[in-house]
């Protein structure tokens, strides 16, 4: 809290008003509309062109096999590929075990009920590395924008109650308004797992979170009495 004061004219002083500065937030929750997935095919031989081969096999299956379900090519892209050694450690000597390839695939989905389907089908074609399933919403702007109008509203309510309590005139219109930043928060969110020979995977998507944050500043002045 700080004193600010206005200038009359002839650049005299003219009233003297004080500041409050208050935090403002605003939560809105929304159902999502879209998901993501991380699928991906992991294959391992002692030989890297055998490797490669197995692993190119049941990534263009998994591709395939999306596609079929409605997915186009544009909603799925590379999300990983690397080749890595493996080696053992006996007695404290490192020994070549082989080669791990390992081609992960990051898949939009449309129909957030489908999405168990989606993962079951990508098992059945080759998947054995499921990871970060998320839920999101296309149009963050437009809650985000719900959202700063609860923040500001939320500002001023607590200016009031603070003018109230101070027993002070307050000018409702803050006189300067800074954005914080926003937040979105998946509720869904599943870790990392690898999957063999699931079925029917049960996804809900819950809901979202949208906030809003804003520091105010509002003038207020003692009251006359």
């Amino acid at each position: 809290m700080y004193n600010y004061q206005l200038q009359g004219q002839n650049g005299l002083p003219s009233l003297k008003w004080n500041v409050m500065k208050v935090n403002g937030e605003g939560v809105v929750d929304v159902r999502p509309d879209s998901a993501s997935v991380n699928l991906g095919v992991i294959t391992e031989s002692k030989e890297l062109i055998a490797a490669q081969k197995e692993n190119s096999v049941k990534s263009t299956n998994v591709i395939n096999s999306l596609v079929s379900q409605g997915i186009g090519h544009e909603r799925i892209k590379t999300f990983d590929y690397r080749i890595d050694s493996d080696y053992d450690y006996i007695e404290g000597k490192q020994i070549f075990r082989g080669y791990k390839v390992t081609n992960i695939l990051k898949v939009k989905i449309d129909d957030l009920a489908g999405v168990g389907k989606v993962v079951d089908e990508a098992v059945k074609s080759g998947i054995n590395y499921v990871s970060n399933v998320q839920f999101s919403v296309e149009n963050k702007e437009h809650f985000y924008k719900q959202a700063l109008t609860l923040a500001l509203t939320d500002s001023i309510e607590k200016a009031k109650t603070l003018a109230a309590a101070l027993k002070v005139h307050l000018n409702p219109t803050p006189r300067l308004i800074i954005e914080s930043g926003t937040t979105v928060h998946p509720l869904s969110n599943y870790p990392e797992t690898l999957v063999k020979g699931i079925s029917s995977t049960p996804f809900e998507p819950g809901q979202i979170q949208v906030k809003a944050s804003i520091l105010a500043e509002f003038q207020y002045t003692p009251r006359v009495v």
